[in-house]
């Protein structure tokens, strides 16, 4: 029996006629008309079809597919304009690594003293010692010769003349030119969250702008405007001018280092990408080790300020020798600028057009005409797994530079009897060698297990030290209270030292890792925005550093706790990551969804794999309509598209 399937029109209140034989031709009013003559409004004239256009053909997946064909076509990493552009994104890594490590110089908490002397230069006062070293608490003994007081009150703050002992390799800095002790030690901490925060501002807005006008225009103004800032902070009248300007100053070195990182993942083929950013990360670590040397040789705040800034003259030059992103021009459909820069890199590398055996320019030449399709970090919103994959290592990257402020604290001690030594440059290098000690065991645990495994196997440590540190140590506290024990505060300490040890060893590499590995799986169009985001989440993480120092590491066991909670959960989200090693960077958002999650180890032969191949996944967008998708799926296959026993 045929089924009565009557509407009304939209406007007129005209019923349909039967539904076969129907013509849908509905124009204003939504009527469906018969077919026959072109209906007619209520004054008698015919109403004429609008012709809808037809939908935009799909861009050549030749011209989409960058590291299967358009980079080995331009010599991979073989050419020597490429292995040029790579060496140019190493070489501001030393310069990046002075700027980030400045602050331990010019925010170092020197030792001081109130001097009153006679008119012969002879001592004839008080001496005020205040614990002083580079995390804020430390050595309270005042430079030799001088009388040590007998006790300290509120009052040994009020001095008209201080005099300080600067450890860092300076004569002054920014904490002696300034007073900023007793009262106003606070506001060495707002000059150390100042960088920080513009780091993190930095990264959230260039991120968000290199997807849209291009990685090498947000290069060159942060160079430009780093130069002016970076050099006026030299300049600073006051604390409040030079908080100010060293905030603008992380807000542009963001830019340069987001851009750079973007810029040199994209250069590489797959199997050389992680060697390529480790080495940038040796050289960073470079200038961290060569800080103190350098600071040694300016002796002064200011000068040691002007030097850092001043090499990124250099990086001017840029303009004129670094090309914009060739992958990103190509995600982006820019044709037009992308076949002038493939003729550019053949001409460099003195190649012919003749070994294009894909047929990659001809192709372009076909799409030359094609709209620029430009996307912003907010259509991730919208996606079914890449969000869920960005926050994923935006909470490893946040808790592993979090929790490794919380080990340092263990380790150099937030009480003086924690503490290995009282040597600033003792204290610095042990930080740095533990930081390079990480990176080297990043080369082969990655190259063997993977980004996710290994990412995986030091998130595990991470969480073991800080949960043995917290629980172990308490115990071992309440058995030395014992007569009979045998153990002693010594040997809780050690244990706290060798557990500190660890546990910033794992959490670097699990910082670091979280950032290559978001590049990795974050497709061409939104790379930006997604770098833009583990990096802030990273500079949160630091950021807890002067937060615990400015409450006087009040809350600092409970920050502990927070962060090897985080840990745990952090090892369960792990595992719902995809692999990326060895595989082609995504170019849209399209295949950013379709990066599968494979099991940590291969199955066994026979066994029926229980997640879905690349071959395998199917486009769940469409689940709400029932109709379609039953149509759609065999008899012999599941709902999750795998087939059935």
């Amino acid at each position: 029996m045929a089924i009565d399937r009557r509407r009304e029109a939209g406007g007129g209140g005209r019923p349909l006629p039967e539904e076969n034989g129907s013509v849908p031709g509905a124009v204003g009013g939504g009527a469906a008309a018969p077919p026959g003559p072109p209906p007619a409004n209520a004054a008698g004239a015919e109403i004429q079809a609008v012709p809808v256009p037809p939908p935009a053909a799909p861009c050549s997946p030749l011209l989409l597919d960058y590291d299967g064909s358009v980079l080995p076509f331009l010599g991979g990493l073989g050419g020597r304009y490429q292995r040029t552009l790579v060496l140019l994104t190493w070489i501001p890594a030393l310069v990046i690594g002075f700027s980030k490590f400045s602050d331990s110089f010019l925010l170092d908490q020197p030792d001081f003293w109130c001097r009153e002397a006679d008119g012969q230069g002879n001592w004839s006062g008080t001496l005020a010692p205040i614990h002083a070293n580079h995390s804020g608490n430390g050595s309270i003994f005042p430079p030799p010769g001088l009388p040590t007081p007998a006790g300290g009150n509120a009052s040994e703050c009020d001095c008209r003349e201080w005099h300080y002992s600067i450890r860092a390799g300076l004569v002054q800095n920014v904490v002696s030119k300034w007073d900023l002790i007793c009262d106003s030690a606070w506001k060495v901490h707002i000059a150390k969250f100042s960088l920080l925060v513009g780091l993190i501002f930095g990264h959230l807005i260039t991120g968000c702008i290199a997807d849209w006008v291009g990685r090498r225009p947000v290069l060159l103004f942060s160079v430009i405007f780093i130069l002016i800032f970076g050099l006026t902070v030299a300049l600073s009248v006051n604390v409040t001018m030079f908080s100010t300007l060293r905030f603008f100053e992380g807000f542009c070195l963001a830019g340069i280092v987001l851009s750079l990182y973007a810029l040199r993942i994209e250069l590489c083929p797959p199997g050389h990408r992680f060697m390529i950013t480790m080495v940038a990360s040796f050289i960073e670590m470079a200038g961290q080790f060569l800080m103190p040397g350098l600071a040694a040789l300016c002796r002064d705040w200011q000068v040691l300020q002007a030097v850092i800034i001043c090499p990124f003259l250099l990086m001017l030059f840029y303009w004129v020798i670094f090309p914009e992103s060739l992958r990103w021009l190509m995600a982006t459909q820019q044709f037009e600028a992308s076949k002038e820069l493939i003729l550019q890199f053949t001409h460099k590398n003195r190649m012919s057009t003749e070994s294009d055996i894909k047929g990659v320019v001809p192709e372009l030449e076909k799409e030359i005409t094609r709209r620029p399709k430009k996307v912003c970090i907010v259509k991730v919103v919208g996606t079914r797994n890449l969000w869920k994959n960005i926050v994923v290592l935006c909470v490893n990257s946040l808790t592993g530079y979090g929790i490794h402020h919380c080990f340092a604290k263990s380790m150099m001690g937030h009480e003086a009897k924690m503490a290995i030594t009282h040597n600033f440059y003792a204290d610095y290098y042990t930080m740095a060698g533990i930081a390079l000690a990480s990176c080297l065991a990043m080369c082969p645990v990655v190259g063997f297990l993977g980004r996710r495994g290994g990412l995986l196997l030091f998130m595990i440590l991470t969480a073991l030290a800080s949960l043995l540190q917290l629980g172990l140590l308490n115990l071992i506290g309440k058995y030395s209270q014992l007569p009979d024990s045998g153990m002693s505060d010594s040997v809780k300490d050690k244990f706290s030292v060798a557990f500190s040890i660890v546990g910033m060893f794992s959490s670097h590499a699990v910082g670091s890792l979280s950032v290559f590995f978001c590049a990795e799986i974050t497709p061409t169009v939104i790379r930006g925005g997604g770098l833009g985001l583990v990096l802030a989440s990273a500079g949160f993480g630091r950021l807890t550093a002067p937060i615990m120092e400015l409450h006087n590491q009040k809350g600092y066991f409970l920050h502990h706790v927070i962060f090897a909670c985080c840990t745990l959960i952090c090892i369960i989200c792990i595992l719902l990551l995809p692999e990326s090693k060895n595989q082609n960077l995504p170019e849209n958002i399209q295949d950013g969804e379709h990066y599968t999650r494979q099991p940590l180890l291969p199955h066994k032969k026979g066994e029926q794999p229980l997640l879905l191949t690349n071959s395998e996944l199917k486009d769940y967008s469409g689940l709400h309509d029932s109709a379609a998708v039953s149509d759609g799926i065999s008899e012999n296959t599941t709902a999750n598209g795998m087939k059935s026993m």
